[in-house]
């Protein structure tokens, strides 16, 4: 069913910052006008948005010159709210519709009341699916999905039984990531922390591996099996790591390569190289995405929530994703 949608209002709340740097601190609260969808775009009423940490890398200066392309930035893309308004050529949204949807990274938007998303990087959302559930999707688990299948994972039955680890498998990606292996009938060997070490093993991890223990640090499965891929979530571990790890043909998929990573890449790739590191920069789509709504709506998948804020409490979630070490999303509530 399609919730209400009044009229949207003339101006509405925003966080946005005017400069690169500047961390929390550097977040304002502002008004500024509704945004209106122009052609093949939806006005949406925002109700949550995730943070994730390329939004704070994006403010940081990681990423220019492409991002941020203009200041002042309201910045994040994963959002899920309701259908307040429809452009030029949208035939598949209706005012009132519940959706996700991941907001144009080059525009950012999704911290504030409104926000303009293009239809085909918007989804319909089931009742079932809360909108903290479904803005966690995004960015985190199409990730994880993307990475799972440059490892050769399949969700149609027709997979092989792969044996793969998830690193950092208690953050936003990780938590994704050991479920979709399960669904794929993959076995799936974790790292995390000890405080999460049953949290990741009730999503189906086969085997959990504290990393701040020496066999932890080690990653080498308990039960001595070679990893056909591994979805890489954190960072300051190289490949010479993972290498005696890997089965003949293993590949690592690091979701946040460095410069050093990038050249390990190029140097496999020309060198023809059995097991190779391959970098992985999502690929936004709608079929992923509508993929992955549908399983939260079937129960298969899981949004892990680590904490809520408040729009007017934004800076509070912007420090705790910069902080690192959260289990799950941590998402940011427009009403309240």
């Amino acid at each position: 069913m399609a919730g209400a949608a009044a009229t949207p209002p003339a101006m509405m709340r925003a966080v946005q910052y005017d400069a690169c740097g500047g961390g929390a601190a550097g977040l304002k609260h502002v008004e500024v006008p509704v945004p209106s969808a122009k052609k093949n775009e939806v006005l949406l009423k925002l109700e949550a948005a995730t943070i994730n940490p390329v939004d704070w890398k994006i403010q940081k200066g990681m990423l220019r010159p492409l991002l941020p392309r203009r200041l002042p930035f309201i910045p994040v893309t994963d959002v899920a709210g309701v259908v307040a308004g429809v452009g030029p050529g949208v035939n598949d949204f209706a005012v009132g519709d519940q959706v996700v949807a991941m907001l144009n990274s080059m525009n950012g938007g999704g911290l504030a009341e409104y926000a303009v998303a293009a239809a085909n990087l918007t989804v319909k959302r089931p009742p079932n699916v809360s909108a903290a559930e479904g803005a966690g999707l995004p960015i985190a688990a199409g990730t994880a999905l993307q990475a799972l299948r440059s490892i050769g994972a399949k969700f149609d039955g027709t997979g092989e039984p792969l044996n793969v680890l998830v690193t950092a498998a208690s953050g936003g990606v990780g938590l994704y990531a050991v479920q979709l292996a399960k669904l794929a009938n993959l076995h799936v060997t974790a790292t995390c922390g000890a405080r999460n070490a049953e949290l990741v093993r009730g999503l189906g991890a086969d085997e959990v591996l504290d990393y701040r223990t020496p066999e932890g640090a080690a990653m080498r499965s308990p039960s001595g099996r070679r990893y056909d891929g591994v979805v890489h979530c954190t960072v300051g571990v190289g490949w010479p790591a993972f290498e005696p790890l890997m089965a003949p043909r293993g590949k690592v998929i690091d979701i946040t390569p460095n410069f050093s990573a990038m050249l390990t890449s190029a140097l496999h790739a020309v060198t023809l190289r059995r097991k190779r590191l391959v970098p992985l920069l999502l690929s936004p789509n709608k079929a992923d995405l509508e993929f992955l709504v549908g399983l939260v709506g079937e129960g298969k998948l899981r949004t892990v929530v680590d904490s809520r804020f408040p729009l007017g409490d934004a800076a509070k979630a912007w420090q705790k994703s910069i902080d690192g070490h959260a289990t799950g999303k941590i998402v940011v509530e427009m009403e309240g």
